[in-house]
């Protein structure tokens, strides 16, 4: 009896032990190349994050959203090792325009090809709060970006490609959503896109994740894999994804916001890219 425990327990080992192998096996990419874990109390950290907060010719942000990002620390801090992005309702004077709402809108100053990004988080909550964890193409054409200021910006969305590693809705609480934005699928007609409903999202930590490679894009929750984009053509209009693009994290306000939201927050632990 003793000999057969131990010979189970043997096998149990070796089944554990190659499935861990075999886990780690499963993405090429592995080698950590850019990351913040937000260790440092106080404002962002100015030499990996920008914040855009130009509003757009017309004086509303796309998609008429309602809120202005704005660069004060009451909006975008480090506590306790986590990064807090904080949308809340109040009167805001900022480019001439007046709006009820401020939040932050952050881009990164790390654009890189390929790889795998990993993002643990937990989001805000409310109807009209839209937090985002994405990326952009650094050559997108848009004033007011990091990268539009460093010369790049040649490229109109969305030929420029827009990658949502993470969408959420406060009107479809713990539904949560990533899409793939092109040419030939953008905006309200974007078809790319794939999601599933979790758990407690605005009090849990997930992990939110995309490989992305040559051929193809994987996005997944704590390693659940939900949608995978692998375009069988690609050309201009459904692979612009061949070269560097940098990470975006906001909240948006939409104009249906529930009247008694206050104030929530995306809260971030790390942000890791590998490749």
């Amino acid at each position: 009896m003793r000999f057969r425990l131990l010979l189970l327990l043997f096998i149990s080992f070796l089944s554990t032990h190659c499935a861990k192998s075999k886990d780690k096996s499963t993405s090429k990419f592995d080698t950590l190349v850019w990351s913040d874990e937000f260790d440092e109390d106080g404002p962002i950290n100015s030499e990996k994050w920008f914040h855009q907060t130009q509003l757009p010719a017309g004086g509303d942000w796309y998609g008429g959203l309602i809120n202005h990002y704005t660069n004060r620390i009451g909006n975008s801090y480090v506590k306790d090792g986590y990064l807090n992005i904080v949308a809340k309702k109040e009167t805001f004077n900022d480019q001439g325009e007046i709006k009820e709402y401020t939040s932050a809108r952050l881009n990164s100053k790390f654009a890189f090809t390929y790889g795998r990004i990993e993002v643990r988080a937990k989001l805000p909550t409310g109807i009209g709060t839209w937090p985002a964890i994405w990326m952009l193409n650094k050559n997108i054409d848009e004033p007011g970006a990091y990268w539009q200021k460093q010369g790049f910006g040649t490229t109109y969305w969305p030929v420029c490609g827009e990658v949502d590693i993470l969408e959420h809705w406060g009107k479809r609480q713990n539904y949560i959503q990533s899409a793939v934005h092109t040419a030939s699928s953008a905006g309200h007609d974007v078809v790319n896109l794939g999601g599933k409903t979790l758990e407690n999202v605005s009090n849990e930590f997930y992990t939110y994740s995309l490989e992305w490679s040559e051929d193809k894009m994987i996005f997944s929750v704590d390693g659940m894999v939900h949608y995978t984009y692998s375009p069988t053509v690609k050309d201009s209009g459904t692979w612009p994804f061949d070269s560097d693009q940098y990470l975006l994290l906001n909240i948006a306000i939409e104009p249906d916001i529930d009247p008694s939201f206050e104030e929530s927050a995306m809260v971030v632990d790390y942000i890791r890219v590998y490749q």
